[in-house]
C-alpha cells in the first residue's frame, strides 16, 4: 500500500483534483481515464476468469467504473455494466463515458426503481466491481443504494471497490449504513483517512494505490 503522501482526508483530495485541474491544466477527463485504465489492469492482475458486473452510481466514481469497464471489454473480459441511477441524472465526465459506453455497443443496461434482475446478475459474475459511491459520501446510504449494497454483499463473490467502498466514510472510516465488504479496493493516489481506522479493514479488503497522473509538483506539496 505504498503512496507518495500519506492518507488523504476527503478536502485534502478534493483539493487535489481541483488544484490539478485548475492550476495545471490537466483535464477532469483525463485524470478519469487514467485511474479507470491503471484500475482494470490492477483487476486484470488479479485473475479474472468469468463474468465481470460493473455497478455504477451517478457521479465521478460512476464515471470510473464507465471507463473500467470499456478498458475491460476491450481486452476480452466477459462484462455487464449496471448503471444504478437514471441516465438523465449522469453529468461532466460521468456523462462522457457513460456515452462512449452507448454508442460504443458495450453491454450495459439500467437498473430499474424495483431492482429487478439485481441478485441474479450479480449471482452470475465471478467479480463485481463498486462503482457506486467514492469519497465525496458523508451521509446515509439511501433507497436504492442500501438495498443495491445488501445485495453485492448478499452473495459473497469477489467484489473491487473503486477508490473507497461504498458507503464507508472516507474521514472517519465508519460505514454510513449498508457498506459494500470488498475483497480487494482500488484507492487513487493515496489511501484515504478512515482507511487507518482498524474498524475498516472489513470493508476495504487489500488496498491497492492507483496512480492516476497528478503534476508530481502537487504531490510534493502534499507532503
Amino acid at each position: 500500500m505504498d503512496s507518495p503522501v500519506g492518507y488523504l482526508s476527503r478536502s485534502q483530495v478534493r483539493d487535489l483534483d481541483r488544484r490539478a485541474i485548475e492550476e495545471y491544466g490537466v483535464p477532469g477527463v483525463v485524470l478519469m481515464e487514467n485511474a479507470g485504465r491503471d484500475a482494470a489492469e490492477l483487476l486484470l492482475s488479479l485473475g479474472i476468469h468469468g463474468r465481470v458486473l460493473v455497478c455504477c452510481g451517478k457521479g465521478n466514481n460512476g464515471g470510473d467504473g464507465f471507463v473500467i469497464a470499456r478498458h475491460l471489454a476491450n481486452r476480452g473480459v466477459n462484462l455487464q455494466v449496471l448503471l444504478c441511477t437514471p441516465p438523465e441524472e449522469l453529468t461532466g465526465d460521468a456523462l462522457l463515458n457513460f456515452r462512449i459506453i452507448e454508442r460504443g455497443q458495450y453491454p450495459f443496461q439500467v437498473l430499474g426503481k424495483e431492482l429487478d434482475g439485481l441478485q441474479e446478475e450479480v449471482a452470475r459474475s465471478e467479480w463485481v466491481v463498486d462503482a457506486l459511491f467514492g469519497t465525496g459520501l458523508s451521509g446515509p446510504v439511501r433507497a436504492p443504494y442500501d438495498r443495491i449494497i445488501e445485495a453485492i454483499n448478499a452473495r459473497g463473490i469477489h467484489v473491487f471497490a473503486v477508490d473507497i467502498p461504498s458507503g464507508l466514510d472516507c474521514d472517519s472510516g465508519k460505514p454510513l449504513g449498508p457498506t459494500i465488504r470488498a475483497e480487494h479496493t482500488a484507492t487513487f493516489v493515496a489511501p484515504k483517512q478512515g482507511f487507518a481506522n482498524p474498524a475498516a479493514a472489513p470493508y476495504v479488503g487489500l488496498v491497492h494505490v492507483v496512480d492516476i497522473g497528478l503534476p508530481r509538483i502537487l504531490l510534493e506539496g502534499v507532503k
